[in-house]
């Protein structure tokens, strides 16, 4: 059975583009960064949840703050090797300011085999970078996402 996500990717253009992005959180990610962040994105089952409603819901969730109200469009659905599937929408965020967050959080046995629990924040940062550095930061399954808005930018002048 497919697992799908679904996610916002908030991009500007100030003069080159950026887009907005998410460090994970817990342990695992806590030293690493290349590789290590994400689009605010999460699950959801297509048979009971749109995809955008999933991607809003889930930025909520992961960020504590509202998605910005724009009108966003669908940029494709991305496989990761996984099998996982992830539809991602993009909308300009030059109006989104990047503050106040209020990070999800999540619970797991920590250390291993210890017996405890620990909570952790779903993300432990979220911002603006530029698409070079969002290609080397986003987790492979996400950087083909990074590839179709610059080409949808070019169309548009900004990359």
């Amino acid at each position: 059975m497919v697992v799908w996500s679904a996610g916002l990717l908030l991009y500007r253009l100030t003069p080159e583009p950026q887009v907005f992005i998410a460090h994970m959180g817990g342990p695992f990610w806590a030293t690493k960064d290349v590789g290590a962040w994400s689009i605010p994105k999460g699950e959801f089952d297509p048979e009971s949840e749109g995809a955008l409603d999933a991607a809003r819901r889930e930025f909520r969730e992961e960020l504590g703050v509202e998605p910005p109200e724009l009108a966003w469009a669908e940029l494709g659905t991305f496989a990761y090797s996984s099998g996982k599937k992830v539809v991602v929408f993009v909308g300009d965020g030059a109006g989104f300011t990047a503050s106040d967050f209020t990070f999800g959080t999540f619970e797991m046995a920590w250390p291993p085999r210890s017996g405890r629990t620990a909570t952790f924040p779903e993300v432990d940062r979220a911002e603006w970078v530029g698409l070079d550095a969002a290609r080397e930061a986003l987790v492979k399954g996400q950087r083909p996402a990074i590839e179709a808005l610059a080409v949808a930018l070019e169309g548009l002048g900004g990359d």
